[in-house]
């Protein structure tokens, strides 16, 4: 293959927006950096559909050369337990899409139909990253769906789980209309209310027995549906013997109503069916906004979503794809490059080089020879190995380690401010309550003793409190998530602002997974690197592209003879020179030139003679050193990692000097670490981010999986912090105890309310009317006050972004 004239310095690609070092692929006047890049743009201008470049300037991602196959997807048996409906003519499924990213993408995505009339329509979830897609099956089968995505560059990742979850859908459906009802009756109520607020009753005095009525009327929907939740979550609270907020308010409602239908029924006032369901009203939209804030990130993960839906077996030579349940053992498996190894098993045939950071948390490779046992989790890096399997999936080594008790999947059960309150709100309610209808009632007052009862319960009802924590938490949730900070739930948050101690793993969590840095050791002239940039220009490895940048800007050369060995390296002869470049072995390289050093190793030889090695190490994470020293003003941080201490000094110099820093250590070895730091009275906080981290995650007070993916696999935690976000773990852990401070004081504002509320509650002469204006003001006022507040702290924290 030759390679062009060299392109501009500054030249972009058109699609993706990587530099194009050299010229050779155009098209329309435009330039490309490579042919997957133009053979999209293609596409798209065959089908009429350049508009997908007007949203933003190079939107696409780059095409990578697809290693994985989708013959597994012309067998119904898998493809029908990937979608989520499917009649005689349509089908409907979702795909995970990683490569979404901006607004091109969407545009692109919801416009399939355009290249393949036999899709009906698409809609993306951009958040999720995912695209719903109905399509005419007869004309468009599965896999021929999922090669259109994967020929514009937006291939789906498809995994186990996709078919444990198929089908399996985020709704608020149910609670929407609970809200609609609640407030079309709070609406209307208002509406028949206002001859009461304004004075008019005496003028319309005729109408009154007929409003009371509709009013009340308008309270059965709110009661029996709308606010049904809360009397079921009372009920469960008093069974096991406690009082949560659900309880007072539950019990306010009932009061409500129960007034509402005396006062109506008797003819001797209007009621509280406004107040009634302008407070459920308020209480559900609570509720859906603090859904509604995380509910695009999936924290219910676990094996399945790194395992394939299908594997390769092999019969008399004969490959053909299963579904990973139809394993046996004994059979005989063909696992090629990127793949998981999805059972344990004998290596039978290849050179297997195998990635277990998944399951171990060590980030090196692992060789394997013939007859060695590989577990299931790894995955291989080089060419294509036969396996043969020795343990069922379900008996594998992943699979035990995963079902392990301290690796289940777990619902943690957070203190917060709000449950604590509870307990001895609605024991002072009842008291204040009983004791002013005894007062009342010793008066020889009957009727005043029952309206001071049940006013005191109702202007008591912990309405406030119960909108000050959903709605704060909900505003903080979301500017963590602007922020690529996401949170499994509120109570998390409030966790957040009580820990005092953080451990750390290594690999992927304080180190960087997709940036390197380069260094060459060895001698190279700049004619020899010129000739192994040209050779390295031909191959899509990751590491050839990393050597390509790390060459910059050489002459360039004519390449012949190209070829690319899987798993071992390539070769090229350059201007009559034969140039290899790739592992020790492949280079005929007999000692390692820094072996000391972590990372990737790339040997260069030309004419057989070893030049050196190109070592690609994983560095620390973006101002890991200040991060830590901020930290270390308010927290003990500890660091605890599977890893070798060969880092260990550098570490020591980045913690604190009173860190432990403990390496080699088992996944059940951190566990118990978490535990010893917990009996010590510690609060603790885990950052991981492998499967091996998983026990320490649910050990600790509050588990973050760090991931420089958020959609691809993490374990069982309470947040996932995206890595790019890692640096502002200080602001976060401040801006939470502000969040903590803010609910603090709403809930001061609350009792403010309460306590005007109550002294004209206790003396009964609370009326209606009273009643209708102090509690949604008292709603209003805290809804506002947390929204700012929330926000004004975000904005100290600098976690709010200025709009240009």
């Amino acid at each position: 293959m030759a390679v062009g004239t060299k392109a501009s310095k500054n030249t972009r690609c058109f699609h993706c927006g990587d530099a194009v070092l050299h010229a050779g692929y155009e098209a329309d006047g435009h330039e490309f950096c490579c042919v997957g890049c133009q053979s999209v743009y293609r596409i798209l201008s065959g089908n009429n559909m350049q508009q997908y470049y007007r949203y933003n300037t190079h939107p696409g991602k780059k095409k990578a050369e697809q290693g994985d196959r989708y013959e597994y997807l012309d067998e119904p048996v898998i493809a029908d337990k990937l979608v989520d409906f499917k009649n005689e003519e349509i089908t409907v499924i979702t795909f995970y899409v990683p490569a979404i990213h901006c607004s091109s993408c969407i545009w692109l995505l919801e416009h399939l139909y355009k290249l393949n009339p036999a899709v009906v329509r698409s809609q993306s979830d951009f958040m999720k990253k995912q695209v719903n897609i109905t399509f005419k099956h007869q004309e468009l089968p599965v896999r021929g769906l999922v090669e259109l995505l994967d020929d514009i560059g937006y291939a789906p990742k498809i995994t186990l789980q996709d078919v444990v979850k198929a089908g399996r859908k985020f709704s608020q459906s149910g609670l929407v209309a609970k809200i609609a009802v609640a407030g079309f009756c709070f609406g209307n109520s208002m509406m028949l209310s206002f001859p009461e607020y304004f004075g008019m009753a005496a003028f319309e005095a005729k109408y009154a027995t007929f409003f009371g009525w509709m009013n009340f009327a308008f309270s059965l929907p709110v009661l029996l549906y709308s606010g049904r939740d809360y009397f079921t979550s009372a009920w469960h609270s008093l069974r096991q013997r406690q009082l949560n907020l659900d309880v007072p308010l539950a019990l306010g409602i009932a009061v409500l109503f129960a007034r509402t239908a005396w006062e109506v029924f008797s003819g001797s006032g209007p009621g509280f069916a406004d107040t009634l369901c302008g407070l459920v009203f308020f209480l559900l939209v609570g509720r859906w906004v603090q859904q509604r804030t995380y509910h695009h990130i999936s924290f219910e993960r676990d094996y399945r979503s790194y395992f394939p839906v299908a594997v390769t077996r092999v019969v008399d030579g004969v490959m053909k794809p299963i579904p990973l349940a139809d394993i046996r053992v004994g059979d005989r498996l063909l696992v090629r490059n990127g793949e998981i190894v999805p059972a344990d098993a004998i290596l039978l045939k290849g050179d297997a080089d195998i990635d277990f950071s998944f399951v171990t948390g060590e980030s090196e490779p692992v060789r394997k020879v013939l007859g060695e046992i590989i577990y299931a989790g790894g995955r291989q890096l080089g060419e294509a190995i036969e396996l043969e399997v020795v343990k069922a999936v379900s008996q594998s080594y992943l699979t035990r380690l995963w079902n392990n008790e301290a690796f289940k999947p777990y619902e943690r059960k957070f203190r917060t401010f709000s449950n604590v309150v509870s307990r001895y709100f609605t024991v002072a309610l009842f008291t204040i309550a009983i004791s002013a209808m005894a007062y009342w009632f010793f008066q020889g007052n009957a009727a005043k003793a029952w309206g001071a009862f049940t006013a005191v319960l109702i202007i008591g009802c912990p309405c406030a409190l119960a909108l000050s924590g959903p709605f704060t938490l909900s505003a903080a949730l979301s500017i963590f998530d602007r922020n690529h900070f996401y949170i499994k739930n509120t109570a998390a948050i409030e966790q957040l602002a009580a820990i005092d101690c953080l451990v750390f793993d290594k690999t992927g969590t304080i180190s960087s997974p997709n940036a390197s840095r380069m260094y060459f050791d060895g001698e190279l002239t700049p004619d020899e690197l010129a000739m192994v940039v040209a050779v390295a220009q031909n191959s899509s490895h990751p590491l050839s592209r990393e050597l390509v940048n790390w060459g910059g800007s050489v002459a360039p050369m004519r390449v012949s003879g190209f070829q690319e060995i899987t798993g071992k390296g390539i070769e090229a002869v350059v201007a009559g020179h034969d140039v290899r470049v790739g592992s020790s072995v492949f280079v005929g390289a007999m000692s390692t030139p820094d072996d000391t050093v972590r990372g990737s190793h790339v040997y260069i030889a030309i004419d057989g003679c070893v030049k050196g090695c190109l070592v690609a190490a994983q560095p620390w994470r973006p101002k890991l050193a200040e991060v830590m020293g901020q930290l270390a003003t308010g927290y003990t941080l500890n660091l605890v990692s599977g890893d070798h201490d060969k880092d260990r000094e550098q570490l020591r110099a980045i913690f604190p000097r009173q860190s432990a820093l403990l390496f080699n250590r088992l996944p059940i070895e951190k566990l118990e670490y978490i535990r010893t730091l917990q009996e010590g009275g510690k609060s603790v906080c885990m950052f991981g981010d492998g499967l091996n981290d998983a026990g320490a995650l649910k050990q600790a007070n509050l588990g973050v999986a760090v991931s420089d993916d958020i959609n691809n696999f993490s374990p069982g935690c309470d947040a996932v912090l995206d890595g790019r976000s890692f640096a502002m773990l200080p602001r976060f852990f401040s801006f939470a105890k502000d969040v903590r401070k803010v609910i603090h004081m709403s809930f001061g504002i609350s009792l403010v309310y309460n306590a005007v509320g109550l002294s004209f509650a206790v003396m009964g002469t609370m009326s209606p009317l009273f009643a209708a204006i102090l509690m949604p003001l008292s709603t209003v006022t805290i809804i506002s006050f947390t929204t700012v507040a929330t926000r004004i702290y975000a904005s100290k924290q600098r976690l709010i972004k200025k709009r240009s």
